[in-house]
Parts: structure tokens; C-alpha cells; sequence
């Protein structure tokens, strides 16, 4: 192409052969067989493109933040003590877990055990059965 914008000369165009041109030539295109067109990219809709505005312009509203905005403050930290019933009533569970934990078995006195209701035997079962 020249600089100029006009149209190249003759001499400066592509050359096609000559079978393919007698090709193009003779083309008939009712010999063509009949397709249907069918659209498999879908285009977003109106609220897709809204929505996805919002979400840049949240995302843009996040990166462009500028802290020198903000006001400094203070934590203040509030520490709630427990009241005297707590205290008392932690003590006595504490007292308690260190009476059991410490508890010395050797003070315990030796005791033999009697059984008071033994059980029947098998005589007195089929004395039983029999009245």
C-alpha cells in the first residue's frame, strides 16, 4: 500500500492462479448444503454487568483507601473482677479438688464386709416353689 491512501496499482496486487481462479469463477452457491446457525457464546445480562460493576467498584473503593482518613483512638481495655460470692464459691470447689487430690488412704480403718441379705440357695428356691 502507498503512504498516500490511495488504492495500490494493478501491478502491486496478489496473483492468483489460474486453476483456483477458474474455480471461483464457476462457484454456485445454491450447491450448498444448508446449515443452521446457532449462538454458543451467551452474553451477560443487565444485572450480571450491574453486578459486576458494583463488585469493581468495591474492589477499587478497597485498593484506593487511603489511611491518612482515619482518626487515631484508643482501646480502652475493661477488666470485670469477679464479685465476692464467686470468689467464696471458687474457693470452697478448690478446697474440695485439694481435700480429694491430698486424701491419705492410711488413715482409713480396716473394715471387713458382712453381707446382711445373702442370697437364696438352691434348696430353699424349690422350698419356695413347691408351698
Amino acid at each position: 500500500m502507498s503512504d498516500n491512501g490511495a488504492s495500490p496499482a494493478l501491478d502491486n496486487l496478489p496473483k492468483v492462479d489460474a486453476d483456483l481462479k477458474s474455480e471461483l469463477e464457476q462457484f454456485k452457491p445454491e450447491l450448498m448444503k444448508k446449515a443452521s446457525t446457532q449462538e454458543k457464546i451467551v452474553l451477560p445480562t443487565a444485572a450480571d454487568v450491574a453486578a459486576e460493576k458494583t463488585q469493581q467498584a468495591i474492589l477499587k473503593g478497597v485498593e484506593g483507601f487511603d489511611q491518612n482518613n482515619l482518626k487515631h483512638t484508643e482501646t480502652q481495655e475493661k477488666i470485670v473482677l469477679p464479685d465476692k460470692d464467686a470468689i467464696e464459691s471458687e474457693k470452697v470447689q478448690q478446697n474440695l479438688m485439694e481435700g480429694i487430690e491430698k486424701f491419705d488412704t492410711k488413715n482409713l480403718k480396716h473394715t471387713e464386709t458382712q453381707e446382711k441379705n445373702p442370697l437364696p440357695t438352691k434348696e430353699v428356691i424349690d422350698q419356695e416353689k413347691s408351698v
